[in-house]
């Protein structure tokens, strides 16, 4: 794909977002699109929340387990960035800001050193994770109807919307048993869905060294600092203005979001 194109895309995307207006499947339109082309396309929407004053803090891996792959139809996992203007803890304004939110609990990682692929491994993702915690990701999509194909989500910075974390309940990764720890949320007081960390691609480890490696080939390195979400445990929850959800994660603690 030339690369005016793929400009026009990603600003399309962006623009889509400011405007909370959905776009046809751009691999309807362009059944040529690749995987690369799709990263590329993500590249130039994050370039544009940044020449609008966001800040880049963290990113993501997204479609890591079987109930969200199930849901979408995507078979493969993918990545995305995370801005500082992405972050609402405990109130999520969405009622004015997202197109077709959903929520989904997690476990994110705060890194206290650089990871870059390829080479990564688990031992060291753990040795550069200063702390893990539970997280809630609302993923909104601003292609139509959740219609999406593997590039769709890629091009659409792997469907992200906002995210929450609990930071009080942070621990140490070697203090909690990351593949057998179980999520339970709750939506409006009712449990709506459980799950272990073994749902995310056999545990959250392996996403972020996949994250990790996957990146490198990209030339991007996870840094000391950054905030990784490491992939839903649960399937996705769709949300609404005055729904509350809490998740609590064993050996961690809770996350709690009142959406508005």
């Amino acid at each position: 794909m030339e690369q005016m194109q793929i400009d026009d895309l990603g600003d399309a995307l962006y623009l889509a977002m400011r405007e909370r207006r959905m776009l046809s499947p751009l691999t309807e339109t362009y059944p040529e699109l690749t995987i690369e082309d799709a990263y590329a396309i993500s590249l130039r929407f994050l370039a544009n929340r940044m020449q609008a004053g966001e800040k880049l803090i963290g990113k993501k891996i997204g479609v890591t387990s079987d109930a969200v792959m199930d849901m979408l139809g995507v078979r493969q996992p993918d990545f995305g960035f995370m801005t500082d203007a992405m972050r609402h803890d405990e109130e999520m304004a969405i009622s004015g800001a997202l197109i077709q939110p959903r929520a989904e609990g997690e476990i994110a990682f705060l890194l206290n050193k650089d990871l870059r692929g390829p080479g990564v491994t688990n031992d060291d993702v753990l040795a550069a994770t200063e702390a893990v915690m539970p997280c809630f990701e609302v993923v909104d999509s601003r292609v139509k109807d959740w219609q999406i194909k593997i590039q769709d989500t890629i091009a659409d910075n792997a469907s992200c919307g906002w995210f929450a974390l609990n930071e009080a309940a942070a621990v140490d990764p070697a203090a909690v048993d990351l593949v057998n720890c179980e999520m339970t949320v709750r939506k409006n007081g009712s449990v709506i869905s459980t799950g272990t960390g073994a749902a995310a691609m056999g545990s959250p480890v392996n996403c972020i060294t996949w994250l990790a490696n996957t990146l490198g080939a990209f030339g991007i390195t996870l840094e000391r600092g950054d905030i990784v979400l490491s992939g839903s445990l649960v399937p996705l929850e769709p949300v609404v203005a005055g729904d509350e959800m809490t998740l609590h994660i064993d050996g961690m603690g809770d996350c709690a979001v009142a959406f508005t």
